[in-house]
């Protein structure tokens, strides 16, 4: 590959080393000037083709499945959706080098010298743009193995800030013993999470074994808790004294490395409200009872999880039931993604996942939402995968949104059994590029009505060929679209409600001569998508 410094003047070369003798040496670094750079990153402006017949349910679509280069997919949803995700949820490939990464349509292999570079290159230029999805409030978790955590969660510092960090969480994937290498079984994988300002974990249920009610009290379940502190009576000598049972007399004293819990007026208390239990074995120190309806109902979620979430195979045994066969190889349990969900963000919550691979995610949504009544969204995003070798294989289509289908529709497991639906649906759309300067010739009436809709409403209301107009109704205003200007268009418009009006047209010049007034504003098409897509959205 090109060095870069063959056309460099000696005063140049000179320059570039002082410059990189000044640069920081701490922090992640890679050799982005010596890859070449992936043909998925142009200038071109990127549009999404509606396909109904691939789509599932009816409209308005509040979820999407979109088939394309997760790049392209990226760049339009920071024109349609920015600030707007609650949680992205992210399975990247991990780059082994058994030819599960491509990069410029090839196999990133082990002998490739810029193997981590290119991995490295690739996902950052989609973290950043995930960024400017996220919401105020909202969280990405990444899947990852050792082969790039270090690499990755150097990446994620950088990207998100370091202070963004929430915490790594490690999962077990499997119970057999498949070695490695021949020092040891890697039997685990992790979850990078990193959230924005104003994100908190809505909490896990906490678990209750162990609360009964042996003697009815009327306060409910509890448990049996210490009544000491690990404190000296040098250091807390107000909490160190001799404890009486007020039924037997007997004395009992702390151990000297430790002191009671409570103060002696503290405990006085205790014992009148029967919350002190003396016990019938007099070697045994007495406890506190601890009912369960005065403690938090949840509580954060722990760092390890070695049973909270299933298997690996888990995964694979649930696509088999619903796909049959050997479809999609390693595909996640949807319970570690309900998980994270469930307890990361609300249940009206967005969930975008732009490694979307067999839709898991998607699963997870709907049947989460099945349980408590959710209004939970998806975006998904997949690629087809067509290889010179299968150059008619579609992933996103034949699997990641047949699999979506059927969990929404309902299908026959390998048993034959009716397994009934979740509800819901989807609408399918693929991207397309245009170059920015063909825009005005090649964009159809159809792709700027779906930006329209996904813009203001994030739903897809499909357009209508046969209307003058198309009219999203809002609730404190109406977006219009034009395609035409005619003179029995003009005189619709004065028939509209008396609200605020988004007017968006080729011809918005001519509109302003026949229509004023301070509800309606004209807005350009397709300048207006172009500007909004070349700065990111607004916010």
């Amino acid at each position: 590959m090109a060095d870069h410094y063959d056309d460099y003047t000696r005063e140049e070369l000179l320059r570039e080393l002082r410059l990189r003798d000044r640069r920081p040496r701490f922090g992640l670094v890679w050799e982005r000037k010596e890859i070449d750079h992936e043909k998925a990153i142009n200038d071109d402006f990127v549009a999404l083709a509606f396909d109904p017949a691939q789509s599932c349910g009816c409209a308005p679509y509040r979820n999407l499945i979109i088939e394309g280069d997760n790049f392209d997919a990226l760049r339009y949803l920071r024109m349609t959706h920015p600030g707007k995700i609650k949680c992205i949820y992210i399975d990247p490939p991990y780059n082994t080098g058994n030819r599960d990464f491509i990069y410029n349509d090839r196999f990133v292999d082990k002998e490739d010298s810029y193997r981590h570079s290119k991995w490295l290159e690739f996902m950052y230029r989609r973290l950043q743009l995930a960024r400017d999805l996220l919401a105020e409030d909202g969280v990405i978790f990444v899947s990852i193995d050792d082969n790039e955590f270090a690499g990755l969660k150097l990446l994620c510092d950088s990207v998100f800030s370091a202070d963004c960090f929430v915490g790594t969480f490690v999962w077990r994937r499997r119970t057999s013993s498949a070695m490695k290498s021949d020092l040891f079984s890697s039997d685990h994988e992790y979850v990078l999470a990193y959230a924005l300002p104003a994100f908190a974990f809505l909490g896990v249920g906490k678990s209750y074994t162990g609360y009964s009610n042996p003697d009815s009290d009327p306060r409910g379940d509890w448990t049996s808790g210490d009544l000491t502190v690990g404190m000296t009576s040098e250091q807390r000598p107000n909490q160190f004294f001799d404890l009486v049972n007020p039924a037997t007399s007997k004395v009992y004293s702390p151990n000297p490395s430790r002191v009671w819990s409570f103060i002696p007026e503290t405990m006085n208390k205790l014992i009148a409200e029967n919350r002190v239990i003396f016990p019938e074995n007099t070697r045994l120190q007495p406890k506190l009872k601890r009912f369960k309806n005065e403690l938090k109902r949840d509580t954060n979620p722990v760092s390890t999880w070695l049973a909270d979430v299933g298997l690996n195979a888990e995964g694979s045994r649930e696509i088999q039931e619903i796909l049959g066969g050997q479809v999609f190889q390693y595909p996640k349990p949807r319970s570690l993604i309900e998980h994270l969900i469930k307890v990361s963000v609300p249940n009206d919550a967005m969930i975008l996942d732009f490694f979307a691979g067999s839709g898991t995610t998607a699963h997870a949504v709907q049947k989460l939402n099945a349980e408590d009544g959710g209004n939970r969204r998806f975006i998904l995003v997949s690629s087809t995968e067509a290889s010179d070798e299968q150059p008619d294989k579609n992933l996103c289509r034949d699997v990641c949104a047949e699999r979506v289908r059927r969990v929404i529709d309902g299908y026959r497991n390998k048993k034959g059994e009716s397994v009934p639906g979740l509800g819901g649906g989807f609408a399918y759309l693929r991207s397309r590029r245009h170059a920015t300067e063909t825009l005005f010739n090649n964009i159809q009436h159809e792709a700027i009505w779906t930006a329209l809709c996904l813009i203001h409403s994030q739903s897809l209301s499909p357009y209508q060929a046969d209307a003058p107009m198309q009219q999203l109704v809002l609730d404190n205003s109406t977006v219009l679209y034009l395609p035409k200007t005619a003179p029995d268009v003009l005189a619709s418009l004065n028939n509209l409600p008396d609200t605020t009006l988004l007017v968006y047209s080729w011809q918005p010049g001519l509109l302003r001569q026949h229509l004023e007034a301070a509800n309606i504003s004209f807005l350009p098409i397709p300048q207006f998508l172009v500007d909004r897509f070349g700065n990111g959205g607004a916010r």
